[in-house]
């Protein structure tokens, strides 16, 4: 039989950015492995990884926003430029088109 302190689970621990920081880090510059970083932050290896592979996206969303010369911008704020651009431009269209519908047909009477 298994005795109940085999079976006891780690409570579950949440990592503070600066700590996730610290992983990524460390796992790039090769101080430690994952495993070594699990153990010595006391959480699931899963964790760590996790952690790793969102600090890693973060990151390259953040570099491939950055612009030389140009303040950088996120790709939520692009996309919503992009779409006010095509409302803006939609809108226009749909203008010019009442214009010439009523320049092509004419006033109605009002009899």
């Amino acid at each position: 039989m298994v005795s109940d302190q085999g079976m006891a689970r780690r409570r579950r621990r949440r990592l503070s950015p600066s700590e996730k920081y610290e992983i990524y880090v460390g796992l790039l510059t090769g101080d430690f492995t994952q495993r070594e970083a699990a153990e010595k932050y006391g959480v699931d290896r899963s964790t760590v990884v996790h952690a790793v592979r969102t600090a890693k996206q973060g990151a390259l969303e953040a570099l491939a926003s950055s612009v030389p010369g140009r303040p950088g911008q996120s790709a939520e704020a692009a996309a919503l430029a992009a779409a006010r651009a095509e409302i803006d431009r939609l809108r226009a269209t749909v203008a010019e088109q009442a214009i010439a519908l009523h320049l092509h047909e004419g006033k109605a009477r009002w009899d």
